[in-house]
């Protein structure tokens, strides 16, 4: 069912400061920002290798991942994986008896489809499934 690594989600402060982070201490040079306001946060987003790296930041102090970050700080917030089709993934894991966040597919950012399964059923961590579209491998 995985076919990879697709991505490591980071919780951050700032934005800026975890590009200049990563650019001065590990060359990691080409970023992409992505501003997602119906979700009220921005991310930057970078590929070593075939994975992606993706920082995270709430764009207002009652955003949903403030909240996280108040609570948990900044840190690894999930691992996603590339899968073939997430519906079907998301009923093969659920009739296996894990409890999802979402129970359908949703867009994700790069034209994918994304869906998360809930941490408290795989081991403390959040994961997230990725559908990846044939425009964007």
């Amino acid at each position: 069912m995985l076919k990879r690594i697709h991505h490591i989600g980071i919780a951050v402060r700032d934005l800026d400061a975890a590009i200049a982070l990563y650019r001065d201490q590990f060359g990691v040079t080409e970023w992409e920002r992505i501003s997602l306001p119906e979700r009220h946060m921005n991310v930057a987003v970078c590929r070593i290798g075939d994975t992606m790296l993706e920082f995270i930041t709430p764009t207002s102090d009652d955003a949903a991942f403030a909240k996280y970050l108040r609570e948990k700080g900044e840190g690894m917030h999930h691992i996603a994986y590339e899968v073939a089709e997430v519906e079907g993934a998301l009923r093969t894991v659920e009739s296996n008896g894990l409890r999802l966040v979402d129970e359908h597919a949703r867009p994700g950012i790069h034209d994918t489809c994304v869906a998360f399964l809930h941490p408290k059923s795989t081991m403390g961590v959040l994961i997230e499934l990725v559908e990846v579209s044939h425009t964007h491998e």
